[in-house]
């Protein structure tokens, strides 16, 4: 089940909260969400759901036995566990095509379907055993709090990842109240508008880009092509999270911001501070910070930063595409880091807009590997935007009737607004003016609106894709 769902939105969504308002008591609306978690996951993934209570349980026990001289056998196993369940389900066959490749020994790849959401709800299971061992008052011996924490259905299928240490106060103290409400309901459509209105529309673009051969498409319409994946990826992703916050709202919760407007970044180190915040922070604190971080000398950082964005993209996809993806933006973190990349650090306007250029262009490209399906139609896409201006063709017809429209001018527009912090401005701008009533019943227009358009849209069409449902 996905949020942008006429099932979920009126069906699943208001169901649950009317039971959820319905009961006054804390614990049986933990219950509530509990199993509303775990039918949203079943929906789709009836089989899967098995694997999720089992690393649920488990991981549970292994924060439960987080005591004494043991504790440290406890992690190790836990960290295995986790890893083992997550090798099996989404690297195995991976490993084993890659392996026959190299070897051409013809060994029988396994064909396992990879359960929704796997990468995120492991993480966050590991993450709990982990604060536990660090923190030991952390340990949560009621069950069903694990549970919850874990299953929650705003983030279980593509995150944000929380910390329990974020959350564990918010499962046995939160209250709802109209305001709250209100802005979880606002922050919900805003998501879905990205999603629906922005992402949905682009998809197309790219989708007509990338599923054809680069050597028919012409250079223009390549480059049209990754464009508009980069703000499909951006919009598919942020939306969703900005949904999940909207939703965690609704239902008492908050969570952390997961995007801070990265297209704005002139950086790829702020970029990084920017773009799926709670899986860059994950790596930050699990793996780069333990590996040494940048305390043990330059050599050894730059190897914990190669190891680190090698291992972010390989959590993407059991693809080599996704780590040579991970691999670039490592790249050139550390060509920024050794001052090779040298106007990233410079105040000039000329250099703020240069450098404004080069991080779009380097997220651009390296998204072509997270969009190709192999690493040679990566290759071959890329060499294609700079060879092919005379070719021409129907195929790059069909980018140009999608790209040039009056619609698509009123979409880059919006994906201009919403890409950049153009409405925080706007309404920090606002407050400093006192917000009269008649804003406020603009806002809720305008947001009754979108949530319209969306519904309207949903109706209309059967083109519904989550890039980050096969993560």
């Amino acid at each position: 089940m996905v949020f942008s769902s006429t099932v979920f939105l009126f069906i699943f969504l208001p169901i649950t909260y009317i039971f959820y308002l319905v009961c006054n008591n804390l614990k049986i609306r933990n219950i509530i969400l509990i199993v509303s978690s775990l039918v949203f996951y079943a929906y789709g993934e009836p089989i899967a759901v098995i694997l999720m209570i089992i690393s649920i349980i488990a991981n549970y026990f292994f924060g439960l036995g987080m005591t004494g001289k043991f504790k440290k056998t406890i992690l190790t196993v836990s960290i295995f566990f986790n890893i083992a369940m997550l090798y099996v389900f989404k690297y195995l066959s991976f490993s084993i095509s890659l392996f026959d490749g190299i070897t051409g020994l013809g060994v029988p790849v396994p064909l396992i379907d990879l359960p929704v959401g796997i990468s995120f709800f492991t993480f966050q299971a590991m993450s709990y055993v982990i604060d536990v061992y660090k923190q030991p008052e952390l340990k949560e011996k009621n069950i069903l709090n694990i549970f919850l924490y874990i299953s929650l259905f705003p983030q279980l299928i593509a995150g944000p990842i929380v910390k329990f240490s974020d959350i564990a106060s918010q499962i046995n103290k939160r209250e709802i109240t109209v305001e709250k409400t209100a802005s979880g309901l606002r922050r919900f459509i805003c998501g879905l508008s990205k999603k629906v209105l922005i992402a949905n529309f682009v998809a197309q673009i790219a989708d007509a880009a990338f599923d054809n051969p680069s050597a028919n498409m012409s250079s223009p319409a390549l480059w049209i092509g990754a464009a508009a994946y980069m703000l499909q990826i951006f919009f598919d992703f942020s939306g969703y999270s900005d949904m999940a916050i909207g939703l965690g709202k609704m239902f008492g919760f908050e969570f952390r911001e997961n995007f801070n407007y990265p297209f704005g970044a002139d950086s790829m180190q702020d970029f990084w501070r920017k773009w799926n915040i709670s899986v860059s922070t994950w790596f930050k604190e699990y793996v780069y910070i333990p590996l040494g971080g940048n305390r043990k000398g330059k050599i050894r950082t730059s190897v914990n930063k190669c190891i680190v964005f090698f291992l972010t993209g390989l959590w993407h996809g059991a693809n080599l595409t996704f780590v040579v993806w991970g691999i670039i933006h490592g790249l050139f973190l550390l060509l920024e880091q050794y001052g090779i990349i040298f106007f990233v650090k410079k105040k000039q306007l000329l250099s703020k807009i240069v450098s404004h250029i080069y991080v779009l262009l380097v997220v651009m490209f390296a998204f072509i590997f997270f969009r190709a399906d192999n690493l040679g139609s990566a290759v071959s896409y890329i060499g294609g935007m700079f060879t092919n201006f005379l070719t021409d063709s129907t195929l790059s017809s069909k980018v140009y009737s999608l790209a040039f429209t009056p619609y698509t001018v009123i979409i880059a527009v919006f994906a201009v607004i919403f890409s950049l912090p153009v409405i925080p401005k706007l309404d920090e701008l606002l407050k400093k003016k006192k917000k009269s009533p008649a804003g406020e019943y603009i806002g809720s227009a305008v947001t009754l609106v979108l949530f319209a358009l969306c519904v309207m849209n949903l109706y209309s069409s059967t083109y519904n894709p989550f890039i980050y449902f096969r993560f």
